[in-house]
């Protein structure tokens, strides 16, 4: 008996998934002991992050050899509620109420979507050579101005998010169309940088943390990959309106609940409200009495005279 091809695509997403959400709390983890992107290239946690991206990002494009981009994108939402328990156990702490019901929102929102998305066939149409360049000049334009705009964790959050999904729609065409041509070979080389470019910016978002950022990355880019499946490839959903209406609840359950694990994992990130470094107290300033002097002893305190 052979599996389905929505199946294998399913399968090959969750394990795309566990090794992205790995990645990511390996990531966080470095880009806290690092001052910037120089210091955490340096870093042997850094590179298995890398080694762990690309095998998620190997097993993304195979599945969606056997999957559509509506049904093999928004699987990657998992990435969060995997990585949500994965930083509670590496920071020692206890998952809380509000995290385990995002995570059930997230999952029966997916399974949702699953139901009116999974067809059953293997994806047979892929973007056109011209479609692709205009795509890759719109999301590099997209990201430019992200970067520039809202140079901040989540700015570079959204940014990454597009260029991961931009990356996993033309890996689509390299997994189903023409293996060799030289429109194969264009894809394959904006590919590559579409996927180190969201590599990059991510691990810049996790400056401010884990919860937020990887909360907008995973939003962002199955609905990026998506909007190109639907206007460009014509993929759909099953069961006419009726299925839309069942993946458009779906959607909004699995966003509310990304957002609830956002909200909760930004809270245990930073509790003192900031973008990933603990606040400093200010030193205590010296009292004075009226009328005298405060000197300053060769210890570098003050005292009044």
């Amino acid at each position: 008996m052979t599996a389905s091809p929505v199946f294998l695509a399913v399968a090959l997403s969750l394990v795309s998934a566990v090794c992205y959400a790995t990645a990511a709390v390996v990531q966080e983890r470095t880009a806290a002991g690092t001052p910037d992107l120089r210091d955490a290239l340096t870093r042997v946690s850094w590179w298995w992050a890398v080694l762990l991206n690309a095998t998620g990002a190997l097993l993304h494009v195979v599945a969606l050899r056997y999957g559509p981009l509506t049904l093999v994108q928004p699987l990657g939402a998992l990435t969060l509620v995997v990585a949500v328990p994965l930083g509670s156990l590496a920071a020692r702490r206890r998952t809380s109420g509000t995290q385990w019901r995002g995570m059930a929102l997230t999952l029966v929102g997916l399974t949702a979507l699953l139901t009116a998305t999974a067809s059953g066939n293997a994806p047979d149409s892929t973007l056109r050579t011209t479609e692709v360049l205009l795509i890759a000049l719109a999301a590099a334009t997209a990201i430019l101005a992200l970067i520039r705009i809202a140079p901040s964790g989540l700015g570079f959050a959204a940014a990454s998010g597009i260029a991961s999904g931009v990356g996993s729609t033309l890996a689509q065409k390299l997994a189903v169309g023409p293996a060799v041509s030289w429109s194969a070979a264009v894809v394959a080389v904006l590919t590559v940088s579409f996927a180190a470019a969201g590599l990059m910016l991510s691990q810049k978002a996790y400056r401010s943390g884990l919860g937020g950022p990887l909360a907008l990355l995973t939003l962002v880019n199955p609905v990026t990959a998506s909007v190109i499946g639907i206007t460009l490839l014509g993929e759909g959903f099953q069961y006419g309106a009726t299925g839309t209406l069942l993946a458009l609840a779906g959607a909004a359950a699995a966003a509310r609940g990304v957002v609830l694990l956002s909200r909760s994992q930004s809270h245990h990130d930073h509790p003192d409200g900031g973008y990933g470094r603990p606040r400093v107290p200010r030193p205590a300033k010296a009292e004075t009495v009226p009328g005298l002097r405060p000197t300053r002893l060769f210890t570098g305190t003050s005292r009044a005279t």
